[in-house]
C-alpha cells in the first residue's frame, strides 16, 4: 500500500504538467516553438565561428563542430537523467517545486553531496556571469557596425543599462516565445552570412593557410567547445518545461538544426576572406553595409538582449536563494535584489573587450568542466552503487551498450575534453587572450575597429 502512494508522488507533478500541456491548442507555431525551444544560443558564436575556422581551416572546423555538437547532445542528456533522478527522488520524500526552481548545484547536492554542489556552483556561475558578460561585447561589437559615431567601450555602457531591465524577468517561463523568435533570427543571420559571402566572392588574394599554429588552432577548437556547451542553463530550462523527459531529444533535434546553420555559415565566410578572419574575429565587420547586413546586426542585438538574460537569470536565482528571497511573491523586491548582479558583469564587460577570444577562454577554462566533464563524473558516480543503476528512473537505452556503454562514452568524454579542451585549450586560449591584452590594453576603446575599408571582390 505505502508502495503505490509512493508510485501517486512520483507521478503526480508530471501527470499534471502532461494535462496542462494536453489542454493548450495544439497550433503548428505551438509545436515547432516546442521543438525549438531549449534555451540555448548560437547568437554570438555563429560571429566568430568563420574565425575559428581560419585558425582551425575548412575541414577541421566542420570535423570538430560535428564531434562536439555530439559531445555536447551527450551531456546535456546526461543532466538531464540527473535532473529527472533528482526531482524523483525528492517527490518520493513529498517536496514540492511549485515556488521553487531547481538548479543544477541543487540536483548535485541532493544526488552526490555538499562537495559536489560547492564545485559545480563554483563553475556554473563563473560561466554564466562571463557568458553574460560576453553577451554585452557581442552588443557593442555589433552595434558598432550601424553607427560608428561611438566607440565600442560606451555602446557597451548604453546596452550595460538595456540589459540589466532584465532583472525584471520573472522566470523562464517567461522567455518561451522571445527564445522561438531568437532562433528565427539567428536563421536569418546564418543564411545572411552564407549568401552574402558566396555573393561577394573571394577577396583579391584570399588565403587560406590555417592551420598554422598550434596555438591558434587549439584556441578555434576551444570556441567550438564552447559553442556547443551553452547548456549551463539546461537544469533552469528544463524545470520550466511541462514535460522535462523529452528535453533530451529535444536538445538533439535543436543541435541538429544549429549544425544547418553554423556549417554553411562559417564555410562559405571562411571560403571568401580566409585569413583576413584572423584580424576580424566578428564576420559582419568584413562585409559590406546593405539593409540585410543592418537587418541582421539589429536581430542579433536583440537575440543577444535575450541571451543575456537566459544567462543571468540563474545567476539571478543563485543570489535570491542566498538572500532568503526566492519565494518571495514581489516582484519589485526581487528586482531590486538582483541588480548587484548585473553590475560586475557590465565592469568584466568593459576591462575585457575582447570579441572572440574570451569565447576561447571560457570554453576552455569553464564551459570544459561545468558543461562536459562535471555531468559525465558525475553520472558515474551517481549510478556507481548497484542498487543506484537497478532503482534509476531512467536506464541506459539497450542499443548504446547498456550501463557499460554510458560509462565508456563518460571516460571518453572526460579524458578527451580534460586534455584537448582544457589542457591544450586552455594553454592556447590563455596564450591568445594575454596576446589580445598586449596589443589592445585593458579597457580597450574601441576593439578591431577597422581603420580601413572592407575588401573588395576579386574581379577576374
Amino acid at each position: 500500500m505505502a508502495s503505490e502512494k509512493v508510485e501517486t508522488i512520483v507521478a503526480g507533478n508530471y501527470t499534471e504538467m502532461e494535462r496542462e500541456e494536453a489542454d493548450r491548442p495544439k497550433s503548428a507555431s505551438s509545436r515547432l516553438s516546442k521543438i525549438l525551444w531549449h534555451g540555448g544560443s548560437v547568437a554570438q558564436v555563429l560571429l566568430t565561428l568563420p574565425y575559428s575556422f581560419s585558425q582551425l581551416g575548412m575541414l577541421s572546423g566542420i570535423l570538430f563542430q560535428l564531434f562536439y555538437g555530439l559531445m555536447g547532445s551527450w551531456t546535456a542528456y546526461l543532466i538531464s537523467v540527473l535532473y529527472v533522478e533528482y526531482r524523483t527522488r525528492k517527490e518520493r520524500e513529498k517536496v514540492d517545486f511549485r515556488n521553487h526552481v531547481i538548479q543544477w548545484f541543487e540536483v548535485l547536492d541532493g544526488l552526490l553531496g555538499r562537495h559536489w554542489r560547492n564545485i559545480g556552483l563554483f563553475f556554473n556561475c563563473t560561466f554564466l556571469l562571463f557568458g553574460s558578460v560576453i553577451q554585452l561585447i557581442a552588443c557593442a561589437s555589433n552595434i558598432y557596425y550601424i553607427n560608428d559615431n561611438l566607440d565600442k567601450r560606451t555602446w557597451t555602457y548604453i546596452f550595460g543599462a538595456c540589459c540589466a531591465t532584465t532583472v525584471f524577468i520573472p522566470s523562464f517561463h517567461n522567455y518561451r516565445i522571445w527564445s522561438f523568435l531568437g532562433l528565427l533570427m539567428t536563421t536569418y543571420t546564418a543564411w545572411y552570412l552564407t549568401i552574402a559571402s558566396l555573393l561577394h566572392g573571394q577577396v583579391e588574394g584570399v588565403k587560406h593557410s590555417a592551420p598554422s599554429t598550434m596555438v591558434l588552432y587549439f584556441t578555434g577548437a576551444t570556441n567550438i567547445l564552447y559553442t556547443f556547451g551553452g547548456h549551463a542553463v539546461t537544469v533552469e530550462i528544463m524545470h520550466a518545461m511541462w514535460k522535462p523527459q523529452k528535453f533530451k531529444l529535444i536538445y538533439l533535434i535543436a543541435t541538429v538544426y544549429v549544425l544547418t546553420l553554423t556549417l554553411p555559415s562559417a564555410s562559405a565566410v571562411y571560403w571568401a576572406f580566409g585569413d583576413t578572419l584572423l584580424t576580424h574575429s566578428n564576420a559582419l565587420s568584413l562585409l559590406p553595409r546593405t539593409r540585410f547586413r543592418d537587418a541582421a546586426v539589429i536581430l542579433m542585438l536583440i537575440h543577444q538582449f535575450i541571451t543575456f538574460g537566459f544567462a543571468c537569470t540563474p545567476l539571478y536565482f543563485v543570489w535570491e536563494k542566498l538572500l532568503r528571497i526566492h519565494n518571495t511573491k514581489s516582484l519589485f523586491k526581487r528586482a531590486l535584489a538582483r541588480l548587484p548582479v548585473v553590475i560586475p558583469i557590465w565592469f568584466l564587460a568593459i576591462i575585457f573587450p575582447f570579441f572572440g577570444p574570451i569565447n576561447s577562454t571560457v570554453g576552455s577554462l569553464l564551459v570544459s568542466f561545468t558543461v562536459y566533464i562535471i555531468p559525465a563524473m558525475a553520472h558515474m558516480v551517481t549510478f556507481a552503487p548497484s542498487t543506484a543503476r537497478e532503482n534509476a528512473v531512467e536506464r541506459p537505452p539497450s542499443f548504446m551498450g547498456g550501463w557499460v556503454g554510458h560509462y565508456c562514452i563518460n571516460i571518453f568524454v572526460v579524458g578527451w575534453v580534460l586534455i584537448v579542451g582544457f589542457g591544450f585549450g586552455g594553454w592556447a586560449s590563455m596564450v591568445n587572450f594575454v596576446r589580445q591584452i598586449d596589443t589592445f590594453g585593458l579597457f580597450a576603446k574601441c576593439y578591431q575597429c577597422p581603420r580601413t575599408a572592407p575588401p573588395q571582390p576579386h574581379k577576374a
